[in-house]
């Protein structure tokens, strides 16, 4: 068997934040031009603002999905989808709410901080699609409500909540297993996501960071790629796929060198 077949079938985890859709056009949460810049997150991503301020976290929010649903999955998302063939069991764990891997192709994707295409009632729970409920609201009454008169809000985790049942306990269990984890455009500072960084890399994962800056876990990767996303996966894919069909005794490490 040779060497590349042995390296197709290893686990791997590709774990993503919002640096991979910023180059989409949506602005990321923390850093300059970030959502979060002119506001702290606790006035608006927080249950508690819901209950204060509904119209205007509703509004907010409604303004980014349409943000959102106008944008398009870019050279990073698609290279990420790519990867898929060379590696089967690939899987993506991700924080970003745009759903941008799925619309790119790839096809087992965790959502740690759910999506912002659907909404659910705050009251029974009832999930409908985002688009729906903007179509039929008018901007200027109020946030939109449910049938059992509870209001609507976006399907997103927010400040202090838990994460979606069962979700993070497969990502975990993914992270632990995995031989190699791909950390792209997050700035592992919200946990318990960027937990999972420090949990592969405690198992004997090897660690790759795609992101522009330096993070608190960057001392914990194999290799770091301090560029654009959508410059350096592409490139990086390609290159896996040229070492894989030569079907010689390439390591890890060597897929992964100093350059893509």
């Amino acid at each position: 068997m040779g060497k590349s077949v042995v390296l197709r079938s290893i686990p791997v985890v590709v774990f993503t934040g919002a640096g991979v859709s910023a180059e989409s056009g949506l602005a990321t949460f923390r850093g300059v031009g970030g959502l979060w810049a002119d506001f702290d997150p606790v006035t608006l991503a927080t249950p508690e603002a819901f209950a204060r301020e509904p119209k205007r976290v509703w509004d907010w929010y409604a303004s980014r999905y349409v943000g959102v649903r106008d944008s398009e999955p870019n050279a990073a998302h698609r290279a990420i989808a790519r990867l898929e063939a060379s590696f089967p069991s690939l899987l993506v764990v991700t924080q970003n709410i745009d759903r941008m891997h799925q619309r790119a192709g790839s096809k087992r994707v965790l959502e740690l901080h759910g999506n912002i295409w659907t909404a659910r009632c705050n009251a029974c729970g009832r999930e409908v699609d985002m688009a729906s409920l903007i179509d039929l609201t008018d901007p200027t009454a109020d946030s939109p409500r449910c049938g059992c008169g509870g209001r609507m809000r976006p399907s997103v985790v927010w400040f202090g909540e838990r994460l979606p049942m069962g979700v993070f306990e497969e990502a975990a269990e993914a992270a632990s297993d995995c031989r190699l984890l791909l950390v792209v455009g997050t700035s592992a500072t919200v946990y318990p996501a960027a937990g999972l960084i420090e949990l592969a890399a405690q198992n004997g994962a090897f660690v790759v960071e795609v992101n522009r800056e330096a993070t608190p876990l960057s001392h914990l990767a194999d290799r770091s790629y301090r560029d654009l996303a959508g410059d350096v996966l592409p490139r990086l894919v390609t290159r896996i796929e040229r070492r894989l069909a030569e079907d010689r005794e390439a390591q890890l490490r060597d897929l992964f060198g100093d350059e893509p």
